[in-house]
C-alpha cells in the first residue's frame, strides 16, 4: 500500500512547518544549548522525528522505521567507511613518526609568521579537509602553529577562519555526496555547481585570513604570495569539481597551492620579515608580542636546508609517501570508467523492503505525484572508502609495519572514532526519515514565503545549520531537501539552492561549538573558548553574507545566471 505524504496536517501550514522543525530543533537546541554530546543529540532528535512523523504526520510506523534504518545504511557506507579508513592512515603516520618528519617539512621553509600561516593553516589545512575533514584540520593545524610559537588565540582563530573554504569538498567529498543523497540530485552536478560559487571565496579567504591577523598593511606587505596562494588552490578546486566529482577537490587544489606557494617563495620575498606571533590589536588576550623585524632575503632558504640537515632526503620521501598514494588511489577511484568496472565485478543493488516505491510526494510539492525510490547500493570495491583502505594498507606495509600491527591499529581506530561513526549514522537516519515523512517538505513550504530573497535566505540556513551541528555534511542531510522543494516552489534551480547550503555553510564551520573545543583543546587553551567564538564570530558571519549575496546575483543578475548552468 503507498502512502502519500501530507504536509499541512493541524490546517495552518505555519502549524505545521512549527510541529516539523521540532526534530531539528530538539537535535540544534541539544548541541548548542545543552552542550549535548553530538550522538546523544542525534539520537534524541531521531526519536523526535520517528514521534513527529508518525503521530504528527500519519506516516506508517513501519515506513517511518525503514526511512530511518535506509539512512543510517548510508550512513556506514560510504560516508562512515571514508572516515574511519582515512583515520586509520592518519593513525599509521603518527605512530610511526611519520608525520613528524611531515610537519617539520612544512614548518622549515619560512620565518615570516604570516607566510607560515598560508601554509600551514590554509593549505595544509586544506589538505588535511580534504583527506579526513571531521575536526581533523583544524586540530593537526592548530598544534602545529603552537608549536612554531604563535598564541592560542591566534593559533585557534585563524586555524577556524582558514578551515572555510574547503569545507563543502571535505573529507573526500562526504558533504556533497550526502547532499546528492538526500536531495536525489545528480552528484556532478552539485559538485560542479559548488565549485562555480566557492573558488571566488578560497581567494578571498587568503586575504581575510592575513588581515585578520596582521592587519590590512601587513596583509598588503605580502599580497604577492597570498595571490599565489589563492588562486592556485580556486583554480584546481574549480577544475575538479566540475571535471572529475567531489572526492579530490580539496587534496588536489592544497597540494597545488602548497608547491605554488614554495616555489614562489624561491624567486619573491618579503621585504620585511613579520614575527609578532599575536593577533595584531588582540596583544592582551594572547601575550605579548614580538616586533617586526628586518631580516636579510634568503633566510628562508637556509631554514628549508635546515630541514634537510634534520631529515634527509628520504625520510622526507617516507613521510609524504602515503599522502601521495591515497591521492592516486582515491583520484583512480573517482574516474567513471574504474567505477564501472569495478561495479562490474561486484555490487549490490537492495531495494530496501517496506519502503520502495511505498512513499508518494504529492502536490503542491511535485507537479505529479511521484512515489520516491529506496533501492541501497552495496558497492562495497568501488566505494571511494574501500580506495583509502587499500591505500591505508599499502602504505602500512611500505612503513615496515607487521600485518598483525595493522590488524591491532586498525580495530584501535574502529574505537577511535566509535562515536563519530554513530552519529553519522544517526544523523543520516534523521536526515532520511525528514526526507521520506516529507516533513521537510512541509519546512520548504514555509521558506518559500521569504520570495525573491530566498538565495539569500537559503544560504544563510546552511551557515546556520553548520554552526550548530558542527558539519556540512549533517547541514545538508537536514536542510538539503529543505532547499530543494524551496527552490521548486519559487522557480530556482533546485541544483543552485542545494549547493548554497553547502557553500553557506562552510563559512558556519568556524562558530560551531565542536570546532572551536578542537581548537581550544589543540592549542591547550582550555576554558577560553568564548574568547575564540567573539573573535571568529564577526569573520564567519560576514563571510556567509557575502555568499548569500553572490548566489542571489547567481539567481537574478544576466552574468552571473550563466554559472547556474
Amino acid at each position: 500500500m503507498v502512502w502519500s505524504q501530507v504536509y499541512d496536517p493541524l490546517g495552518n501550514i505555519w502549524l505545521s512547518a512549527l510541529m516539523a522543525a521540532i526534530p531539528v530543533v530538539v537535535m540544534l537546541g541539544c548541541i548548542a544549548f545543552g552542550h549535548m554530546k553530538a550522538h546523544y543529540a542525534a539520537g534524541l532528535g531521531l526519536a523526535s522525528a520517528l514521534a513527529v512523523s508518525i503521530f504528527g504526520f500519519g506516516m506508517p510506523a513501519g515506513l517511518a522505521w525503514n526511512a530511518a534504518g535506509f539512512g543510517a545504511a548510508f550512513g556506514l557506507l560510504p560516508i562512515g567507511w571514508i572516515v574511519l579508513n582515512i583515520i586509520f592512515l592518519h593513525q599509521l603516520t603518527i605512530e610511526n613518526g611519520s608525520f613528524s618528519v611531515l610537519q617539520d617539512s612544512l614548518t622549515g621553509i619560512t620565518d615570516d609568521r604570516r607566510i607560515q600561516l598560508l601554509l600551514i593553516a590554509f593549505c595544509f589545512g586544506a589538505f588535511f579537509e580534504g583527506a579526513a575533514g571531521f575536526g581533523t584540520p583544524v586540530a593537526v593545524t592548530a598544534a602545529i602553529m603552537i608549536g612554531l610559537g604563535f598564541s592560542p588565540l591566534a593559533a585557534s582563530g585563524l586555524c577556524l577562519i582558514a578551515n572555510t573554504a574547503p569545507v563543502a569538498y571535505g573529507a573526500l567529498g562526504t558533504p556533497v555526496i550526502a547532499l546528492a543523497a538526500v536531495t536525489g540530485i545528480d552528484l556532478m552536478q552539485l559538485s560542479g555547481m559548488i565549485g562555480r560559487q566557492l573558488p571566488l571565496f578560497s581567494l578571498l579567504v587568503p586575504f581575510w585570513l592575513i588581515w585578520a591577523f596582521a592587519g590590512f598593511r601587513g596583509m598588503l606587505q605580502i599580497w604577492p604570495a597570498i595571490l599565489v596562494a589563492g588562486l592556485s588552490f580556486a583554480v584546481p578546486q574549480y577544475l575538479v569539481s566540475n571535471y572529475h566529482g567531489p572526492w579530490l577537490v580539496d587534496v588536489v587544489a592544497a597540494i597545488v597551492s602548497m608547491v605554488s606557494l614554495i616555489l614562489f617563495l624561491k624567486v619573491w620575498k618579503p621585504k620585511k620579515i613579520w614575527t609578532s606571533t599575536s593577533l595584531k590589536g588582540h596583544e592582551t588576550d594572547s601575550g605579548e608580542p614580538d616586533l617586526e623585524s628586518e631580516k636579510p632575503h634568503g633566510h628562508e632558504a637556509d631554514a628549508a636546508a635546515a630541514i634537510f640537515k634534520k631529515h634527509d632526503t628520504r625520510a622526507l620521501v617516507l613521510a609524504w609517501m602515503p599522502w601521495v598514494i591515497l591521492t592516486t588511489l582515491v583520484f583512480v577511484w573517482g574516474v567513471p570508467e574504474f567505477k564501472k568496472w569495478v561495479d562490474g565485478i561486484s555490487v549490490f543493488k537492495i531495494p530496501f523492503a517496506g519502503l520502495h516505491n511505498m512513499v508518494e510526494k504529492v502536490a503542491p510539492v511535485v507537479a505529479k505525484p511521484h512515489k520516491e525510490a529506496a533501492v541501497y547500493t552495496l558497492n562495497w570495491l568501488s566505494a571511494t572508502g574501500s580506495g583509502i583502505f587499500l591505500a591505508s594498507i599499502i602504505s602500512g606495509l611500505l612503513m615496515k609495519y607487521k600485518p598483525i600491527d595493522l590488524v591491532k591499529i586498525y580495530f584501535r581506530t574502529i574505537w577511535l572514532v566509535r562515536y563519530s561513526l554513530l552519529t553519522i549514522v544517526l544523523m543520516l537516519a534523521l536526515g532520511y526519515l525528514t526526507r521520506y515523512s516529507g516533513t521537510d517538505a512541509t519546512l520548504g513550504l514555509v521558506f518559500a514565503h521569504t520570495g525573491a530573497f530566498y538565495p539569500i535566505f537559503g544560504t544563510l540556513l546552511g551557515w546556520l545549520g553548520v554552526a550548530l551541528t558542527g558539519s556540512d555534511t549533517a547541514a545538508n542531510v537536514l536542510f538539503g531537501g529543505l532547499q530543494k522543494t524551496t527552490a521548486e516552489q519559487l522557480g530556482l534551480s533546485p541544483v543552485l539552492m542545494a549547493a548554497a547550503n553547502s557553500s553557506g555553510g562552510v563559512m558556519g564551520k568556524m562558530v560551531d561549538a565542536q570546532s572551536i573545543v578542537v581548537a581550544s583543546t589543540a592549542t591547550r587553551w582550555y576554558g577560553h573558548e568564548g574568547t575564540i567564538l567573539r573573535f571568529v564570530f564577526f569573520h564567519s558571519l560576514a563571510l556567509a553574507v557575502l555568499v548569500g549575496f553572490f548566489v542571489f546575483m547567481q539567481a537574478y543578475v544576466a552574468p552571473f545566471t550563466s554559472l547556474v548552468h
